[in-house]
């Protein structure tokens, strides 16, 4: 049965133009990112707030990625950052050393610094940790701006690693050694999308620098989906746990995993529904279906945030959530069913550790080709490749090519793009 929204929350909405309709009816439709952008912002315009707006306890703000047209939010002006600070400090591998003062840097991309997200300055870009025109902690722009952030410190990247310099990784790796210093233990918290910050370790390796890239107590992979080998590459590397939150701008963290790879609900403020994607089947795919009244200005009632899991036993328990698989968005049709990126992952990590990154494009409707690139750039040997090539045929029901590659292009969001339809 589907659920709807219990009476408490129903009175939290009452006066947001938006849920007029879902009110008078007395039944919540799920929504998808078209829907609540729809009439933005008239639609969630209150007294509350537009006070909230004059005075700055309210911005607005985009839902993350290149592309900031999608969904356009607003929110309290410290609400990434409550939502973040309420879990690291429960968080089991996170608390102990985030109650000792630990800083928190983050390493973004330089389109992530534009409007609606806070930044310190571009290395590689027209500006530097060392030469920032904006002080650390500062929004660039919009109410709110200039509020500080005394725990957390911003570095942007350039969008794609493989332009990335030595001089680049040398002022990231200074920049992150000052704030590590600035610990009385050494300690500090590093935050990046989980292939970035891999192709950051390689580079370091790579040109010499290893000795200069001091140790974080933890990494967090947010938001953006991270390979397996990737996780465990970086483990390995750094020797310290690697943590992944699943979630997004507009909702803040849905899931985390913790050192064993587990994942764990965060229903603070927020309950999950889950939606079997492939009904009648035994695919066992489901999507997310999320209320959340965490943002008390734009709550989000049957909110579908395009995410897709996997679930111990195939339920729909949301407790009991094994797998984070990608996005909705992002799945192939097949005829056992829709195929996920974490359902291709697990295939690769099955037969490599040494997989990197990698790109499924379909070019015909039986027909398909694997690109692969490899943490020490050499391809796999030829049992390997056979082996690929006969796991990723089976999942994709696709006679499949593998074919070893220096690089994969990064896509315009500033993300990996897993599946390419060339047909």
């Amino acid at each position: 049965m589907e659920s709807q929204p219990p009476a408490d929350i129903v009175e939290q909405i009452r006066d947001i133009p938006f849920y007029r309709d879902a009110l008078s009816r007395g039944w919540f439709p799920v929504l998808g990112k078209s829907d609540i952008s729809r009439g933005f912002p008239d639609g969630w315009m209150t007294p509350r707030l537009r006070a909230a707006l004059e005075s700055g306890e309210a911005e607005f703000a985009y839902g993350g990625g290149a592309d900031h047209g999608r969904t356009r939010i607003v929110r309290p002006a410290s609400f990434p950052l409550r939502s973040s600070y309420r879990l690291w400090s429960a968080h089991p591998d996170l608390a102990p050393t985030w109650h000792q003062g630990c800083r928190r840097v983050f390493l973004t991309s330089v389109p992530s610094t534009e409007p609606g997200v806070r930044a310190t300055g571009a290395v590689g870009g027209r500006t530097g940790p060392r030469g920032g025109s904006r002080r650390r902690g500062e929004s660039p722009r919009g109410p709110g701006a200039g509020r500080p952030d005394r725990r957390t410190v911003r570095f942007g990247l350039r969008l794609d690693p493989e332009r990335w310099g030595r001089g680049d990784v040398e002022h990231m790796l200074a920049a992150i050694r000052s704030e590590q210093r600035a610990h009385h233990r050494g300690w500090y918290h590093l935050e990046c999308s989980g292939t970035r910050l891999a192709q950051l370790v390689r580079k370091a390796l790579a040109w010499g620098l290893w000795d200069r890239f001091p140790r974080p107590a933890t990494v967090v992979t947010a938001y953006e989906y991270t390979p397996v080998n990737v996780r465990r590459y970086l483990e390995r590397q750094l020797g310290c746990p690697v943590v992944e939150l699943v979630g997004s701008a507009d909702l803040g963290c849905l899931y985390y995993s913790d050192s064993g790879g587990r994942y764990h609900p965060f229903l603070d403020r927020l309950s999950v529904e889950l939606v079997p994607l492939a009904p009648g089947t035994n695919n066992g795919l489901h999507g997310l279906v999320v209320t959340s009244v965490r943002n008390p200005y734009m709550p989000l009632i049957r909110y579908r945030p395009g995410l897709c899991v996997r679930t111990l036993g195939g339920g729909a328990d949301p407790t009991r959530v094994i797998r984070l698989c990608g996005r909705e968005s992002e799945l192939l049709p097949t005829a056992g069913g829709p195929v996920s990126q974490g359902d291709l992952d697990d295939r690769l990590t099955a037969v490599s550790s040494r997989i990197f990154l990698s790109q499924l494009r379909t070019t015909g409707p039986r027909e398909a080709r694997l690109l692969y690139t490899t943490f020490d750039g050499e391809p796999l040997d030829p049992a390997r490749h056979e082996a690929l090539t006969d796991s990723v045929g089976d999942l994709t029901g696709s006679r499949c090519a593998i074919e070893h590659r220096a690089r994969i292009p990064i896509g315009a969001c500033g993300s990996y793009t897993w599946l390419v339809r060339e047909r």
